[in-house]
């Protein structure tokens, strides 16, 4: 099957794609890496648009400290992340996350911006941001916004992005000396998406556990992270997903057995931090 579109345009700034999306009236998408929007495009998942392609933009690019944080432009590639030495020193989730995405040919054109506008609640990308506690930088012809990750993701595909609005940028706290970063997933083949996975963030605030193939958006296991950062143990932790968790049955996966898969990600997650 072949994709159905409206048209296709190269923005030749950033201004020039708000111009684009403003005259399609809410009859366009942004399209950088391609590497979900073209299958869904194949697929027919995706209705008919316009599409605005925004890969070539030289300001949403770049790996670099800003103002006290680690920013990561909208176009870095996921083979980026895995390679960048100041993503490596200051948020080695990342570093761990790339690789385990999809494949090679995947991960050299897919990026940033488009794994958390496209908001698969088994990616990778989105848990870490809400585990890292990161900011999202979107803009629109006239406002630019910081969403926080947590506020981010809103449902299945679904993000707070507004009509006309771009990622724009992603600002990440700096790792403390002692903080630990570790994530863990399992799935059925290496390629595969998660059926369930986990990002956790030790740092002195506290552990940030963020979950995904759980649920319809990344989770924050709220129930656990209060336990454990009271001084609580890790069984009654464990015991807290039960709440924290709501997971639903599919051809991969039964619910009670990705409560399962949970449990036992959260007790590996919980050894790494304390053995690195």
């Amino acid at each position: 099957m072949k994709a159905s579109v409206a048209g296709y345009a190269r923005a030749q700034s950033l201004g020039h794609a708000f111009d684009l999306l403003q005259s399609a009236q809410g009859e366009a998408v942004v399209i950088a890496g391609g590497q979900s929007l073209v299958a869904s495009l194949n697929l027919r998942l995706s209705e008919e648009a316009l599409l605005v392609d925004i890969r070539h933009l030289p300001e949403l690019r770049g790996v670099v400290l800003h103002e006290g944080v680690l920013r990561l432009g909208a176009l870095t590639r996921h083979a980026e992340l895995a390679q960048a030495p100041l993503v490596a020193e200051h948020a080695p989730l990342l570093t761990q996350a790339a690789p385990l995405i999809a494949h090679a040919a995947i991960r050299s054109r897919g990026t940033l911006g488009g794994s958390l506008a496209n908001a698969d609640p088994a990616a990778e990308l989105p848990a870490c941001m809400i585990a890292l506690a990161a900011e999202i930088l979107v803009r629109s012809a006239g406002n630019e916004r910081r969403i926080p990750a947590d506020a981010f993701f809103e449902g299945l595909f679904t993000t707070a992005l507004e009509e006309g609005e771009i990622i724009v940028a992603v600002d990440i706290p700096l790792k403390a000396a002692g903080d630990r970063h570790v994530i863990r997933e399992l799935t059925r083949r290496s390629g595969d998406y998660a059926i369930v996975g986990l990002a956790g963030v030790k740092s002195v605030d506290g552990v940030r556990l963020a979950y995904f193939g759980v649920s319809d958006k990344p989770v924050l296991a709220a129930g656990a992270m209060t336990i454990l950062n009271s001084g609580g143990s890790i069984e009654d932790a464990v015991s807290a997903l039960q709440d924290d968790l709501d997971p639903e049955s599919d051809p991969h996966a039964s619910a009670e057995y990705r409560r399962h898969l949970a449990a036992v990600l959260l007790r590996r997650v919980l050894a790494d931090m304390t053995n690195s």
